[in-house]
């Protein structure tokens, strides 16, 4: 913890922070109680080392004794997307190196990202015979475009972060040497923010990939109705007109 914010590594540099089944149900595991602490307003992603994540661990994958394609897809990237998506409180995610594969999808589901630049992010999946999972089919082409996105995947390119931010796929790029104190900046004011207004506006996020105009005009208005009753909101206006710095709750 840095003070509201909950920081997350992953932690197996030696292999370049693949995912095994493990280090899956320990993200799963920590999203949850991020979702569940009152006192966590906020969550940092990242990874330790020269990766931010390189995807499936594939010594786990082929391994007979091991959980599987099925297992690992629903169990693992489908539950860590949905867990991500669900979480009730802004994640910033500090992409220190390369994103491959699931590692990259699992990067852009999150709320803001910011890369190193010298960070790369490559949808590996077709160099080895498989198709893009962990929603990166819903998240890049409505990122970068249906065509951009498709050649990604297809030809498994690597791109650098400057590339990646003037696709519209992440937010900002930072200095290597500073990505972890701009990240950890950045997820402490968000902390600081009306954390429940910023919920509201993430499940807005979300059902706009799917509502027509008409539905999510009216599910505006009931979320703003929502977040009017709530005590952030009366904080806010009341700090504005005394001409002072609110304090927000998330409440």
């Amino acid at each position: 913890m840095k003070g509201s914010v909950l920081v997350i590594t992953l932690n197996r540099p030696d292999k370049f922070n693949s995912f095994n089944r493990e280090m899956s149900m320990l993200l799963l595991s920590a999203l949850e109680k991020a979702n569940q602490d009152d006192n966590i307003r906020a969550v940092l992603l990242t990874g330790s080392g020269k990766a931010f994540c390189a995807g499936q661990d594939l010594s786990e994958a082929i391994d007979e004794n091991g959980p599987g394609i099925e297992t690992i897809v629903r169990e693992h990237y489908n539950a860590i997307i949905t867990a991500i998506r669900n979480l009730q409180k802004p994640v910033v995610c500090a992409v220190n190196g390369v994103a491959a594969g699931a590692g990259a999808n699992i990067a852009i589901a999150c709320d803001i990202v910011i890369a190193a630049a010298s960070a790369t992010f490559i949808q590996a999946f077709s160099k080895i015979g498989l198709i893009p999972d962990s929603a990166g089919t819903f998240f890049l082409p409505r990122l970068t475009g249906l065509h951009r996105a498709g050649a990604l995947m297809m030809t498994g390119d690597k791109i650098s972060a400057n590339e990646a931010c003037e696709m519209g796929m992440i937010y900002k790029v930072a200095d290597d040497i500073t990505l972890a104190e701009n990240s950890l900046a950045l997820a402490e004011r968000l902390s600081a923010m009306p954390t429940k207004a910023l919920w509201l506006t993430k499940k807005l996020l979300n059902e706009s990939m799917s509502n027509t105009l008409s539905e999510q005009l009216e599910r505006e208005l009931q979320e703003q109705v929502n977040a009017a009753s709530s005590y952030d909101y009366q904080e806010g206006v009341k700090a504005f007109l005394e001409k002072r710095k609110p304090e927000f709750k998330g409440q």
